[in-house]
């Protein structure tokens, strides 16, 4: 039997490299949008995430464990796997289709799919919910750079 850890691993990396497809042209068109002056930790993001990522693996394990095969349990997995999904279309979505209210829309929703699910996870363990802190910390001050993007780059709103 594959344990729960490596399952849910796989799924995230999997589901990581499915929908994080960017052509050269969406690069480009990323690459090229002006960002506010004081974006100055933007070489820091992808370690962010990553972190983000590990957290949001860890405390859905945790779930899991607590509450093995349970509906509940599956269900809640369930959101983890669609927070996940939000978090990753972000940037294929908004490169795309060329629009920062896109990625400003897509990240205000994933915030608020992660509240959703951490009001779920607060009475199964405390320790889950303390691993999805980060992303709920994290995803409003993401989500507030994309939309300060919209008026510095108002052909690409």
């Amino acid at each position: 039997m594959i344990p729960a850890w490596l399952v849910i691993g796989i799924v995230a990396v999997l589901i990581g490299f499915v929908l994080n497809r960017l052509s050269p042209r969406d690069i480009s068109w990323f690459n090229r949008l002006r960002r506010p002056n004081w974006l100055t930790f933007e070489w820091a993001i992808p370690f962010i995430w990553i972190f983000i990522f590990i957290c949001g693996a860890w405390s859905a394990y945790i779930i899991w464990i607590t509450h093995p095969g349970t509906s509940k349990t599956w269900w809640l997995m369930a959101g983890y796997l669609l927070l996940e999904v939000l978090i990753m279309a972000y940037t294929p979505v908004m490169c795309k289709l060329r629009s920062l209210r896109i990625g400003t829309i897509i990240g205000a929703t994933g915030f608020f799919w992660g509240l959703i699910l951490a009001w779920f996870i607060w009475p199964l363990s405390g320790w889950a919910l303390t691993l999805l802190l980060p992303y709920l910390l994290w995803s409003p001050i993401g989500t507030y750079v994309t939309w300060k993007m919209i008026p510095l780059n108002p052909f690409e709103a």
